[in-house]
């Protein structure tokens, strides 16, 4: 008997408000890290209406430093806007003129304490658990539906950016909805596509000019269902978009970010936080290490959870689900994890080298899934190990 559902993920712009927000704060993690790579930031960003607001908790060594990124988080906030296609007399947010309000303050001593402990070792700069997953629906070793939604956002940027396209503004969401069959991803029923737009195009040419250049071209023939709906702007025309329509605030987008709701979520989100803290680095982590499981053949869908306690190195916790496809028992995927990986956040950041600037990257179109510079916990390099450690 065929066991057959529908599994739905979304995908935002860069320029969507949310996303504003956690390119901002990842900016100002990379311009901390180019003047320290052990900066310690937590950078939170909010937009409304004609105004950014930046806020957190920050730790460089020379204070002089500290001085030298207040005095320019107020030009890269609007050099991101600008990056992002909001320019002069843009409605809503326009960055040469919006208020930008800059709140920071230095790290808690308490917390600095418990991170960086006696005789050099990281302890985890907060508790909390994590999770990461891999599967062997998309190259990428990524759920089908969160990659195609994240397409369908790349696609739209790529089109805005295009003379012929100038009707098409920054704000955007896409959705993807997956019929599966016996556990395998069989065709794209439904896509939703809401793009903010501007100028005197109908909507009618907005929908056909949508079908046309930006899904048809992402969602690939063969994976279409026969009577494959496309729902372009579905509540109407969307010319009020951006920080005008929407506040935007960092890490409101965790599932986007991540694995489109496939695998449950800690709770934590990445944007704005350096390698310390584990919400973010022990997830790129677990990403690594539930991708290198499949990639080893020891199963074709993986999630792994990891937990931490604030100021102690070692994860209080670590489990591996196969969810039924592994080959061999979970109790050994565990131990091969704990003897091939050592998920101490000095080890990730070391084995994974986040000490680097490469956050605003992330910040758009997922943390994972993506075979970029920088993105080393999308490495599959220890799968001979595993395989060694299961003998597989």
């Amino acid at each position: 008997m065929t066991r057959s559902w529908l599994f739905t993920s979304e995908s935002v712009s860069d320029g969507h408000p949310d996303k504003l927000a956690d390119r901002i704060s990842d900016q100002v993690l990379d311009s901390c890290l180019e003047l320290e790579p052990r900066a310690r930031v937590a950078c939170e960003t909010l937009l409304t209406e004609g105004l950014v607001v930046l806020a957190g908790e920050f730790r460089l060594a020379r204070e002089a430093d500290l001085e030298r990124v207040r005095d320019e988080l107020e030009s890269l906030a609007r050099d991101v806007l600008r990056n992002t296609g909001y320019h002069a007399g843009f409605p809503g947010i326009d960055p040469d003129r919006c208020e930008v309000l800059v709140r920071i303050h230095g790290q808690s001593v308490q917390i600095a304490k418990g991170v960086d402990r006696e005789g050099g070792a990281l302890g985890a700069g907060d508790q909390g658990l994590m999770f990461g997953h891999a599967c062997d629906e998309t190259p990428e070793r990524m759920p089908l539906p969160i990659q195609l939604a994240h397409r369908l956002m790349r696609r739209q940027r790529e089109l805005r950016r295009l003379p012929e396209f100038a009707w098409l503004r920054p704000d955007a969401k896409s959705q993807v909805s997956v019929r599966y069959a016996n556990g395998r991803p069989a065709q794209v029923e439904t896509v939703v596509l809401s793009t903010q737009l501007q100028g005197e195009i109908s909507d009618a040419e907005v929908e056909s000019e949508i079908i046309r250049h930006l899904i048809e071209p992402v969602i690939p023939e063969s994976l279409r269902a026969p009577e494959m709906r496309c729902l372009v702007n579905p509540a109407g025309r969307f010319e009020i978009g951006g920080p005008q329509g929407d506040t935007g605030l960092t890490g409101r987008k965790i599932i986007v970010d991540t694995y489109g709701a496939s695998c449950p979520h800690g709770g934590g989100a990445f944007s704005g936080k350096d390698a310390s803290k584990v919400d973010r680095s022990a997830a790129y982590a677990a990403r690594w290490v539930a991708k290198n499981l499949v990639a080893a053949g020891a199963a074709t869908r993986c999630t792994v959870q990891l937990a931490y306690a604030i100021g102690r190195p070692d994860p209080v916790s670590i489990r591996v689900d196969g969810h039924g496809t592994q080959q061999v028992d979970e109790d050994r995927l565990e131990q091969a994890v704990r003897e091939v990986f050592d998920l101490t956040p000095a080890a990730i950041i070391r084995d994974l080298d986040l000490l680097r600037p490469i956050y605003a990257a992330t910040a758009a179109y997922g943390h994972f899934g993506r075979e970029e510079p920088g993105f080393t916990w999308e490495q599959t390099n220890r799968v001979d190990d595993l395989r060694t450690a299961l003998r597989l």
